[in-house]
């Protein structure tokens, strides 16, 4: 017992690598505000185009949301940093994890609100221009608030899982979390910064975690 504490929970590898843990934690903190406005930003894009009906705009949109939810993130997010350079367009790396996570989250938080608009009563939009209403206030006003209630657990639930997926920002050298904890646990020939960014994580996600699940069971609730 005394050698699985002191391989995983030891506290004095803790105290030792808590500044490089804390680096970490700040640099995961920054990304996640960066990326999930981002990507909600997209999806709001995404989602409010996906209602025109004309097909030169269906079809592209759909060939868009398809491809970059079937690209893996991490090879979008190397051919970015490592790849647009070559034709002379060196982002780097935030800018690189910024536009990556734009295009990823931005076509799965697309598909969740297109739900969303969906699901809203067509009779509820016609009324709504019957007033005088423009499209986009429409969308805006009437549409986009009661899609978002509608689909606030999917939105939540893919925002938890966009926070743990910043964990992929260290390819283009981003020290976030995990590989502060990575490179801490090469230092320390030791699992404990491991699992310190674990419990860092668990912290940090839990209140969603825990809302997540209090939405889900009013919304089944509500179907009872």
């Amino acid at each position: 017992m005394d050698l699985f504490l002191e391989t995983f929970f030891s506290w004095q590898i803790i105290s030792e690598a808590w500044p490089i843990l804390w680096q970490g934690l700040q640099a995961t903190l920054m990304l996640s505000v960066l990326v999930v406005p981002l990507g909600v930003a997209g999806g709001i894009i995404l989602a409010t185009l996906s209602t025109v009906r004309n097909p030169w705009v269906k079809w592209p949109l759909r060939a868009w949301v398809d491809t970059f939810r079937a690209l893996p993130p991490l090879v979008l997010l190397v051919f970015i940093f490592a790849g647009l350079p070559f034709i002379g367009l060196d982002v780097g790396a935030w800018g690189a994890v910024a536009i990556g996570f734009f295009l990823n989250t931005g076509a799965y938080y697309g598909e969740i609100l297109r739900a969303g608009i969906e699901s809203v009563p067509r009779g509820q939009i016609e009324a709504a221009r019957s007033t005088g209403l423009t499209r986009g206030q429409t969308m805006a006003h009437v549409v986009l608030p009661q899609a978002v209630r509608n689909v606030l657990p999917d939105l939540i639930s893919n925002t938890l899982e966009v926070v743990k997926l910043t964990s992929i920002a260290s390819v283009v050298a981003l020290p976030e979390l995990l590989f502060q904890a990575r490179q801490a646990q090469s230092v320390t020939y030791n699992a404990t910064p491991i699992m310190a960014a674990a419990v860092a994580y668990f912290i940090l996600l839990w209140p969603l975690v825990r809302l997540l699940s209090r939405l889900e069971n009013r919304q089944l609730a509500g179907r009872r």
